[in-house]
């Protein structure tokens, strides 16, 4: 469902000096899979999904989600894809009901389904609590159980998870990471972007290390682990973010 072959990005800062964000990334998600990319703050994490949900275009290279290609067919790639990023923000005045609904209907769905779904996503997430409760007024793990339910009430085949559990508390991230797994046993074709190496060891079936804007290293945590000779993917991680790059 994802398959993504070199994507490269190049930014320039004021003095016109070229940085890449991403550099000549790969790799590939099939259904009823979770995708791990594991790395630091600034390690081009966020840049390679962004280019992969359509939201940034590449200067380099190929992506395609459902068989759509990113820069060809964005709009087919976005009906496809549910996105949550740390950064996107709610509307304060809208309830969360709103806010879903709000979503769904700009992703074309008609009033009856969009009920429906709105109050079957509050049933997965647990959200009939504050359901009626204006954004401006939800915790920080409600406010991320709204964006989520906003990013899938379209109800995508391709879910990108973009750090999603940073902020919150221990119960509202495990919440988060339960209904992650669920979504994977479901089908759906999952990339879970994050620094927590507990989420990534409990979650990942493959794992991609990724430092500097290049993919370092990939496979199943077992792999990993025997590739650097470590029992902790921690110490596995230092390890091979630390290695000169081959390339």
């Amino acid at each position: 469902m994802i398959e993504a072959h070199l994507l490269t990005k190049t930014f320039h800062d004021r003095r016109k000096k070229s940085i890449l964000g991403a550099d000549a990334v790969s790799f590939r998600v099939e259904p009823g899979r979770i995708y791990g990319l594991l790395g630091a703050n600034g390690a081009g994490k966020t840049t390679t999904l962004r280019m992969i949900a359509t939201l940034l275009s590449p200067t380099s290279g190929s992506a395609t989600v459902a068989g759509f290609d990113v820069v060809r067919d964005p709009d087919k790639v976005r009906a496809n894809v549910g996105f949550l990023a740390a950064s996107t923000a709610l509307y304060a005045r809208l309830t969360a009901r709103e806010m879903i609904t709000y979503f769904g209907k700009l992703n074309g769905l008609a009033d009856g389904p969009l009920r429906e779904r709105v109050v079957r996503l509050a049933d997965e997430l647990d959200m009939h609590e504050f359901l009626d409760r204006r954004c401006d007024k939800l915790s920080t793990g409600m406010k991320q159980k709204t964006s989520i339910a906003r990013m899938l009430v379209h109800d995508p085949q391709v879910m990108i998870f973009d750090e999603p559990t940073l902020g919150l508390d221990v119960m509202s991230a495990r919440a988060i990471v339960r209904f992650v797994r669920e979504c994977r046993d479901r089908g759906k074709t999952v990339v879970y972007s994050t620094h927590v190496m507990s989420e990534a060891q409990k979650l990942c079936d493959v794992i991609g290390i990724i430092h500097g804007g290049r993919l370092r290293a990939e496979g199943t945590l077992a792999d990993l682990l025997a590739r650097t000779g470590e029992t902790d993917l921690e110490e596995c991680f230092v390890k091979l973010v630390s290695q000169e790059d081959p390339r």
